[in-house]
């Protein structure tokens, strides 16, 4: 057996420890990309905190800014099957028996291309008990002073059909001020614009058997309560749908191309006291909780296959 010099016993080597990241600039506008799960920690035009982020090396509460992928949302009890094998996956906990948002939050990723205000990382999700699947999955980022161009990549790299979900987990923040820890917000000042004609009848955030029309023109949120999986987006000329949310801070666009059929709508109400509704979580979605097991919208590759899906946030501050 041979060894480095740097492995000695006198020098022994230790795996980097800090947070890893990498930060965009254009403009007035700052993005940082965590390399821990790949997803988005921090968005700043200004001095207005577009996303509600969280400090680097820091667990986010609510999986602020994640990928959520190959599921988004929860799978009850975990439990799925696929071509005639039943399937178990990690759940979040006891008291909360769903298996949550996919297996990429705490994956390292690394940087595949950057310049100065765009970068594409990427990472492989390896097959395990419960998701015996091989994907590759690169995330594009594009940022100007006006807004930012996300898009997703999945690549099956196994030898068998792959079923796919795919989300993302941005909190857009348009209250006045920062948005930090300590401190609840006032989303219930914001008025919300949602692209949206059907919600799925939920039950523990789990779908309960139906489906009911939904009216998109929310406007003033005030106290309402929003965790939502909508549907039957109504979509411009272009073929995307736009959600709009204003507030005191500005307003945000948030844009969906036709590989998403779903949003999820969430404010907040549920995260820890000085945390709740000082965001508006938007999550595109390429398929409804518990769709590994319902089969509702999932993608399916075969190996080899690829897919792909944008979104693109644009901000007009007040």
């Amino acid at each position: 057996m041979t060894s480095s010099p740097s492995a000695s016993p006198s020098s022994p080597a230790w795996p980097a420890a800090e947070p890893t990241e990498v930060q965009l600039r254009a403009g007035d506008a700052r993005l940082v990309v965590s390399l821990r799960g790949g997803g988005l920690r921090e968005l700043v035009v200004g001095d207005w905190a577009v996303l509600d982020g969280y400090p680097a090396g820091a667990v986010p509460k609510g999986r602020r800014g994640g990928l959520l992928l190959p599921w988004p949302n929860r799978l009850r009890d975990g439990r799925w099957s696929w071509q005639g094998t039943d399937l178990q996956l990690d759940v979040a906990s006891p008291s909360s028996p769903n298996a949550m948002h996919g297996l990429l939050s705490w994956q390292p990723f690394a940087v595949l291309a950057a310049t100065e205000d765009a970068v594409t990382v990427g990472t492989t999700v390896e097959p395990r008990p419960g998701y015996p699947f091989r994907l590759a999955v690169a995330v594009d980022h594009a940022l100007s002073a006006t807004g930012l161009r996300v898009t997703v990549r999945v690549r099956n790299l196994g030898d068998q059909d792959a079923p796919v979900g795919v989300g993302m987990h941005p909190y857009l923040h348009v209250g006045a001020g920062q948005a930090t820890d300590g401190a609840d917000g006032d989303l219930g000042e914001a008025t919300l614009h949602v692209p949206a004609r059907t919600a799925l009848d939920l039950d523990g955030g789990l779908p309960a058997g139906g489906r009911s029309p939904f009216d998109g023109d929310v406007g003033r949120l005030g106290d309402r309560v929003l965790d939502d999986a909508l549907t039957d987006l109504t979509r411009d000329d272009d073929g995307w749908a736009r959600l709009r949310l204003a507030g005191p801070g500005g307003e945000l666009t948030l844009a969906v191309d036709q590989a998403w059929p779903w949003l999820q709508v969430f404010s907040a109400d549920t995260l820890p006291e000085g945390q709740r509704r000082r965001s508006l979580a938007v999550e595109p979605m390429t398929c409804p909780p518990n769709a590994l097991a319902d089969g509702t919208d999932l993608v399916v590759l075969a190996p080899g296959d690829a897919w792909s899906g944008s979104w693109a946030l644009g901000w007009q501050p007040a």
